[in-house]
């Protein structure tokens, strides 16, 4: 799973049949502390993740299992918004 910030919408007016209805959000991978790293990704969105959110994620086979997706041509899902992390002491 990955910890990433919903940063933008992606928009496709021609795509696979079965993304149709689909929301797709561009996603910042962040570190457990927030701050933003250097990596994006196109994500489809099962959660209802809104603009700036930190949020879960799936790539690979594992977005493939997230509610709805088993026929639908997705290589990374939002599955989760996160509320809070907590980190342990001393842990950076």
């Amino acid at each position: 799973m990955i910890l990433a910030r919903v940063v933008g919408n992606v928009v496709a007016t021609r795509k696979d049949p079965r993304l149709e209805g689909k929301k797709l959000l561009l996603l910042q991978h962040v570190n457990p502390k927030g701050a933003g790293l250097e990596r994006f990704v196109v994500a489809l969105d099962t959660v209802g993740a809104g603009d700036r959110e930190t949020v879960i994620c799936v790539s690979g086979s594992s977005a493939r299992m997230a509610s709805g997706m088993k026929s639908t041509p997705v290589d990374t899902a939002v599955v989760g918004i996160v509320d809070g992390i907590g980190l342990l002491a001393g842990e950076e």
